[in-house]
């Protein structure tokens, strides 16, 4: 095929990537859609924490200890997603997560007992941890390697807006439903996701690659993997576990009422939408390894400071502290996306993950609960904001393979 007679064949390359990507934006913000209601699913009790300590008596650590639960399903799913893909193929497994998620929340707001309530924040856990190596593989199947950092981008709208959305959400529907209701209109919205992706989602028409003793091997001997898997764990404890406990720390520690901690946070995280896309354009310019090490140092900093202040400072920080945790994520993908060969991509996903989101969404909450039943609330908060900022060095002590189809990633080398 000739190239136009204006032009370079980079300038033509380049227009034929930006009309593929545009020509993806329906499938992209259908995949983001899901990944919004598998997010919300695993947030919405932070906002609903002090509503479920009185209805449940259960105490700081043991609230902080819900997300725990929800973690552990969630470990063992990504581990196993792999066999799930391989037989279901990407697009179906994507269907089976966000159906067995409205199921899950249906069954807990069905629940009148409290074990009933734990066993199903299990299988809510187990339900979402199928989605994500599949939709990050289904989303980089759809566009190109140079167009990974926006397309990656779009997809971390999703959780940027579900901390938004979570608090709004609580507040909304408390007016008329309990904790319990609430569960179950997400539950219902999160089936009919699954049913619209059935019908109308695009790409994942192929197999993942199912874990196997190679591709384990693989994948582990690379020291970048390990320090990946670091990073990941600290970059969810920055932005998922920081958010977890924050409204109850806001009105236990703080003083503040349930509505006024709820809409701040919620206000807090709308930076998050803009800065995600900041972020994936910053990933693909600069490069992953600087933008990770920018992220962890400011993160974890703002993190120690949550502890340190009061009054107006707090606002200022609580407000700070989200808008930068989230650019984490376009340079994490990014990044984890390039360990190993495009076949097992899956696979680096579903390793790394779960150990990252059980330390970071599961431990790290319960560990500042405990510290605050412990009377030291204000304390984890600054340890964990200490932990974070062991990111920046690790981050500048990556190294990644030079694969040819991951320019973004390498552009600073």
């Amino acid at each position: 095929m000739d190239l136009p007679a204006s032009g370079s064949s980079s300038d033509y390359a380049k227009r034929a990537e930006d009309t593929n990507f545009r020509s993806q934006i329906g499938p992209i913000f259908l995949l983001a859609a899901i990944f919004l209601l598998n997010f919300l699913s695993r947030v919405i009790l932070a906002p609903l924490l002090p509503t479920i300590e009185k209805e449940l008596a259960i105490g700081h650590g043991e609230a902080g200890s819900l997300f725990l639960l929800i973690s552990m399903g969630y470990f063992v799913s990504l581990i196993a997603s792999g066999f799930v893909a391989s037989r279901l193929m990407h697009y179906r497994t994507i269907t089976l997560s966000a159906s067995a998620i409205g199921l899950a929340l249906v069954s807990i707001s069905l629940s009148d007992s409290q074990a009933g309530v734990l066993m199903g924040l299990v299988l809510l856990g187990l339900a979402a941890g199928l989605y994500l190596p599949s939709g990050i593989s289904t989303l980089t199947s759809l566009v190109g390697p140079n167009q990974w950092g926006k397309a990656l981008a779009i997809h971390e709208l999703a959780p940027n807006l579900g901390f938004v959305l979570a608090p709004l959400i609580s507040e909304a529907l408390l007016k008329w439903f309990s904790w319990r209701g609430i569960l179950g209109v997400m539950g219902a919205a999160s089936i009919a996701a699954g049913l619209a992706f059935a019908r109308f989602g695009k790409g994942g028409r192929f197999p993942g690659a199912a874990p196997s003793v190679t591709s384990f091997r693989n994948i582990l001997a690379i020291p970048a993997f390990w320090i990946m898997t670091i990073l990941f764990s600290l970059g969810i404890t920055g932005s998922l576990g920081v958010y977890a406990m924050l409204p109850l720390y806001l009105v236990a520690e703080r003083g503040i009422t349930q509505y006024s901690a709820n809409i701040l946070v919620a206000i807090s995280r709308i930076s998050g939408l803009g800065m995600a896309f900041m972020a994936g354009w910053a990933t693909d310019r600069f490069g992953a390894k600087r933008i990770m090490a920018a992220v962890f140092l400011l993160t974890g900093s703002m993190t120690v400071l949550l502890g340190l202040t009061k009054g107006y400072w707090l606002v200022v920080i609580v407000f700070m502290q989200p808008m930068l945790a989230v650019c984490f994520f376009p340079a994490g993908f990014a990044a984890l996306s390039c360990i190993g060969p495009s076949s097992s991509r899956n696979v680096a996903v579903s390793l790394a993950i779960p150990l990252a989101f059980l330390i970071g969404a599961g431990g790290i909450p319960t560990g500042i609960g405990i510290m605050a039943d412990l009377a030291h609330f204000s304390l984890g908060f600054g340890l964990v904001g200490g932990l974070i900022l062991v990111g920046f060095i690790l981050s500048l002590t990556l190294k990644l393979p030079k694969e040819n189809e991951c320019p973004a990633t390498f552009s600073e080398e």
